[in-house]
């Protein structure tokens, strides 16, 4: 049997997802227990490597059983850390969002000083943007997100998790930018002009990196000047979605070896 601290580091290091993550599990499988055919006693080392093993192959449900047992069954065990960041995991690939935070918010709590909280905050703020809806509905996820970004890259600015937050920052105030203007172009369309240059003021002064700016500035012009731009309303309208994400990395953020 593989000493267990060696076990420890393997379970606790980087396993990004995919082909290299699966086959990096699949191998310490094979190494601690060959014979993969036979009855494997009940431990915390072998639901931390089957729940390990569902997750980097996908199997969330099946992950998230055996993190669940690995905490209930063995609380006092040096792999309950693995086991509760995991569990975290799982309802966050899920996309139970909701109760994902509440894993993650936990951990943080629990373990303030652990090496994986850079990580642990950058899923605090996906569990926000994922939950970031159209431009015309409520808009509290994005600020939190943005937020929950910003005290990750406050408290930990040489973190590898630093410019994917950043451009989580951006994506998310420009949503927040583009929901200002859905609803100065509500009010242009209702005749309500001060209200909209109002909105248009806010735009600018809160947002001036944001891409819509320029359209914000040619409306408010125009509105000041008291010559509403004749374009259909509805062709100034921006898209109701969250940006697109291809620039962001598409790569899974996965914590360090993690010390209790």
């Amino acid at each position: 049997m593989i000493a267990g601290n060696f076990l420890i580091v393997l379970f606790l290091c980087v396993m990004p997802v995919g082909l290299s993550g699966c086959t990096a599990i699949d191998q310490l499988i094979r190494v601690v227990w060959p014979d993969e055919g036979a009855d494997r006693p009940e431990t915390a080392e072998s639901l931390a490597m089957d729940g390990l093993n569902d997750l980097n192959h996908g199997d969330y449900y099946s992950a998230l059983d055996a993190f669940e047992k690995l905490k209930d069954r063995y609380p006092f065990s040096r792999f309950s850390l693995l086991a509760e960041l995991k569990s975290a995991d799982c309802k966050f690939y899920k996309k139970d969002y909701n109760e994902a935070l509440l894993l993650y918010e936990e951990f943080e709590n629990n373990h303030p000083t652990n090496e994986a909280i850079p990580y642990v905050l950058f899923q605090i703020g996906m569990c926000h943007f994922r939950r970031i809806d159209t431009k015309d509905r409520d808009t509290k996820v994005a600020s939190e997100a943005i937020a929950s970004f910003s005290r990750l890259n406050r408290a930990f600015p040489v973190s590898p998790y630093f410019v994917e937050a950043d451009k989580r920052i951006k994506a998310a105030n420009d949503f927040l930018a583009d929901h200002e203007l859905y609803v100065a172009i509500f009010y242009m369309k209702t005749g309500e002009y001060d209200q909209a240059m109002r909105r248009l003021e806010y735009i600018l002064t809160q947002f001036p990196q944001a891409l819509i700016v320029p359209d914000a500035e040619e409306l408010l012009a125009a509105l000041q000047a008291g010559n509403p731009p004749k374009r259909k309303w509805k062709s100034w309208l921006p898209d109701l979605s969250l940006s697109d994400l291809k620039s962001f990395a598409s790569f899974d953020f996965r914590p360090g070896i993690m010390k209790q």
